[in-house]
């Protein structure tokens, strides 16, 4: 049984919104294609290599008039029936069958997601300012590719230290 499915897949030549694709190839440096307009130490490398999402929360604010919508704050990964939660620095996930992540770290939110606020308030996705509502970044154990639908699942951390 899955604790939440992969609800879309997201991917850019830079910058936001990302938008959807049918399936996706994830190796250790993110989603293969995917392009970020200020990589390495901001976004991307080995620890950001993907950005998620809760569909949850996107729906949250576009119920409150926020015109968000998946892909749009920029992740690689809009997850939906996961709790939340418990995406957290550790955390570990599966994507699929293949694909093995683990949590880093909470994506600071970008002036560039001040459109899909109608406020202009993307603190919203500030985890100090509002917590669980923030993006997450994970690094990949395993690559793979993953498709919407597939389900996500939190793992236990492996005690030998092994992946």
């Amino acid at each position: 049984m899955a604790d939440g499915v992969i609800h879309q897949l997201n991917t850019s030549q830079g910058g936001v919104p990302k938008l959807p694709v049918p399936s996706a190839t994830i190796d250790e440096l993110g989603v293969v294609g995917d392009r970020q307009d200020e990589p390495e130490p901001m976004h991307g490398g080995p620890l950001k290599a993907l950005c998620l999402f809760s569909l949850e929360v996107i729906e949250k604010f576009a119920a409150d008039g926020h015109p968000i919508a998946a892909g749009s704050a920029g992740e690689n990964v809009t997850v939906r029936g996961l709790d939340w939660s418990q995406v957290v620095p550790g955390a570990r996930l599966r994507l699929g069958d293949q694909v093995q992540i683990e949590i880093t770290s909470y994506a600071s939110p970008c002036k560039k997601q001040t459109r899909w606020f109608s406020d202009g308030n993307f603190a919203r996705l500030n985890a100090r300012v509002n917590p669980g509502n923030s993006r997450a970044y994970a690094k990949v154990l395993r690559g793979g590719t993953v498709q919407p639908g597939d389900p996500v699942r939190f793992e236990q951390p492996d005690p030998t230290g092994s992946q």
